[in-house]
């Protein structure tokens, strides 16, 4: 059975620029079993309702600005799979979560950066859902737990944010081997209440995390990780780093 996952996606540079991250993420594709689809949220569609996109063909959408041309010529081409979308709303429904289907979204640099590393012929169906962003933690843990019978069917659950996102206090010109302790702290501390199981701590990170505010401004970029972590297994570590100091690079694997 295939794990869920959380990716931190870091800077749409990415998808030029790998780093470690890169080949972190080429290597584990590598090791899991192919999936026939791949259910994924996204920090970067917000939304105030649980949507599902049922887009047959989504476009490669360059949700940013100033970066080079070169990034802005990179496509990625993988289909949507409407059938799934309805598997998905079925059983968001049958979680008392009630959504709806947007044919019209386009495949945001949250989604196609880091599959353009790890499945870059861009061949696997993709369906991606929505963050309300209002639900907080709990609500994508709900969702998690909705979909989280996907993985049987050999779709991969997938969450991409960051494990800290304060893009104003980023060291645009630092290597990986320079952290700032305030993220480092907040980091671990995330890693040890995952560890743990601790959900409760998890769901009240804001007021319990070192530094949380200061890590997440806002927490779009976090939220994705409680969809990962209920839509799979066991906790485990798949890859760790910072980049710009304080933009945390982890990737997490459940089950």
């Amino acid at each position: 059975m295939l794990p869920s996952l959380f990716i931190s996606h870091g800077s749409p540079m990415l998808a030029l620029e790998p780093g470690e991250s890169g080949p972190a993420l080429a290597r584990l594709a590598a090791t899991l079993p192919r999936p026939k689809a791949i259910v994924m949220v996204s920090a970067h569609w917000e939304s105030n309702e649980l949507l599902v996109n049922g887009n047959p063909q989504p476009e490669t959408w360059h949700d940013f600005g100033g970066f080079p041309s070169a990034l802005f010529a990179v496509q990625y081409p993988a289909p949507g799979m409407p059938e799934l979308t309805h598997r998905v709303l079925e059983l968001l429904a049958e979680a008392d979560l009630p959504a709806r289907m947007n044919t019209q979204r386009p495949f945001d640099h949250g989604v196609w950066v880091p599959l353009s590393l790890m499945y870059p012929q861009a061949d696997i169906p993709i369906v991606q859902v929505s963050l309300p962003t209002r639900g907080g933690p709990a609500l994508q843990t709900n969702v998690g737990q909705a979909l989280n019978g996907l993985r049987e069917e050999n779709v991969l659950l997938i969450g991409s944010g960051s494990i800290t996102h304060n893009l104003r206090e980023l060291d645009w010109q630092a290597g990986p081997e320079s952290i700032t302790p305030w993220a480092l702290a907040f980091r671990d501390w995330m890693v040890e209440k995952l560890a743990a199981d601790d959900l409760k701590a998890l769901h009240d990170y804001r007021n319990q995390a070192p530094q949380a505010v200061r890590n997440h401004p806002t927490d779009e970029h976090l939220l994705p990780l409680y969809f990962a972590r209920a839509a799979g297994g066991k906790f485990s570590i798949e890859h760790q780093g910072f980049t710009m100091g304080a933009l945390g690079m982890d990737i997490y694997r459940f089950g």
